[in-house]
């Protein structure tokens, strides 16, 4: 590859304090080690703007454009247009028309787009020109997971997820490389639309070691405990299933045995669904806190009981990684290069989930050696550089024979 790479993003990648911009954040770091970028990305509070100035001590130039997109708008225009509803609430002129005027300089040798409703940013005609295409998760997937039922939101769901498949591979065929955040994802993708791995790669995860270690000075948390500890954004969907799925089924069967159990859910914008688990026994929400690392490194067990979940959980990575004991369920676990039983826990359903969190509290050296295998394994697999050193590679490799857009 030769000239500037173009990095495009569904939401300003910064601050890395979030599942997506934990990863876009890491992402454009690496790229421009390799060659100038300039990043173009929507921002959807207004006040991300303030992050241009620490995006330009990394970037060559940043543009950050507001966008309020409407889900109502977007579903409306999805209906009209036969298109998906997650491309059409990311749409703007005004990053289009920049995207444009960046494209005509000639400079641009690569493309990077994170998230695939950035696609539709990407020239017809590309030329030399080296596509990337980041869809993280396969995202088509998770619609159709939400889909299932008879109720008005599934449907709504399962005609997001056809469209939006019809758009994802769409874009994977005009794409040199369509990357997703682990190999189940990647082998997912790779079956539903016949691509190949020369097409469709892995490109994972990572996690800061020096920040998330274990000599983070744990503070002393309300109560007796022992603490239970589950991290996210709370006004995601998956993860406000999963606090609502421990606190309601799961809680109940450890605090009849050990009453002075206590469930902490920490993150920031909690939804109501979220906010009312606190008036049950034993459930604190916090809301924002300053650092979510204080409440892991105060827990005494960490647990991720998504029912759904896609690619690679950060929030078990960063647990994992300040030698925490985690136990997840299923789906949080996969795709994580782990060995259940040596470096986390696994379980699933209300009672084998109540029976395991029981055992490991019950269980102090249990617990310390998962912790200690599970930061060995972080250290071992999933420093940013070493998930992350195939970006070079990826964009040096001459442009693939794309399909027509």
């Amino acid at each position: 590859m030769t000239g500037d790479i173009l990095f495009l993003a569904h939401r300003t990648p910064f601050p890395p304090d979030r599942g997506d911009k934990i990863r876009s954040w890491n992402v454009l770091k690496a790229l421009a080690r390799l060659a100038p970028v300039h990043v173009a990305a929507l921002c959807t509070d207004p006040d991300e703007v303030r992050y241009a100035d620490t995006l330009r001590e990394v970037a060559t130039s940043v543009t950050l454009v507001p966008h309020q997109g409407s889900k109502f708008a977007a579903m409306a225009s999805a209906l009209m247009s036969g298109g998906s509803a997650s491309v059409s609430a990311c749409a703007s002129s005004a990053l289009s028309a920049h995207v444009d005027a960046l494209m005509a300089r000639g400079t641009i040798g690569a493309i990077y787009a994170f998230s695939g409703q950035m696609a539709q940013y990407v020239p017809s005609h590309l030329g030399d020109t080296r596509f990337l295409m980041d869809f993280v998760d396969m995202d088509s997937a998770k619609f159709a997971a939400w889909g299932e039922g008879r109720s008005l939101s599934a449907f709504a769901n399962r005609f997001e997820a056809r469209r939006l498949f019809a758009f994802e591979r769409s874009v994977a065929n005009r794409a040199d490389l369509s990357l997703f955040v682990s190999e189940a994802e990647a082998a997912l993708f790779r079956q539903a639309t016949g691509l190949g791995a020369d097409r469709v790669r892995p490109l994972e995860n990572g996690i800061d070691l020096e920040r998330f270690h274990t000599g983070h000075t744990a503070p002393t948390l309300e109560g007796d405990g022992p603490h239970i500890v589950f991290t996210g954004q709370m006004d995601y969907a998956p993860n406000v299933e999963a606090a609502v799925h421990y606190a309601r089924n799961v809680l109940p069967r450890v605090r009849a045995v050990l009453g002075d159990a206590r469930f902490w859910i920490v993150g920031r914008a909690p939804v109501p669904a979220v906010t009312e688990l606190g008036a049950l026994p034993g459930v604190i929400v916090t809301g924002t806190v300053p650092d979510p690392r204080d409440h892991i490194a105060a827990a005494d067990l960490i647990v991720a009981p998504l029912l759904l979940a896609r690619g690679i959980q950060n929030k078990v990575l960063e647990a994992m990684a300040m030698g925490k004991p985690v136990l997840a369920s299923t789906p949080a676990a996969e795709g994580i290069d782990a060995l259940a039983g040596r470096d986390l826990a696994i379980a699933d359903g209300a009672q084998a989930q109540a029976e395991a969190t029981l055992a490991l509290l019950a269980d102090p050296v249990r617990r310390t050696a998962l912790g200690q295998a599970a930061r060995f394994r972080m250290e071992a697999r999933y420093g940013w550089g070493a998930t992350l050193a195939p970006l070079a590679e990826m964009l040096a490799t001459p442009h693939t024979q794309r399909a027509a857009a």
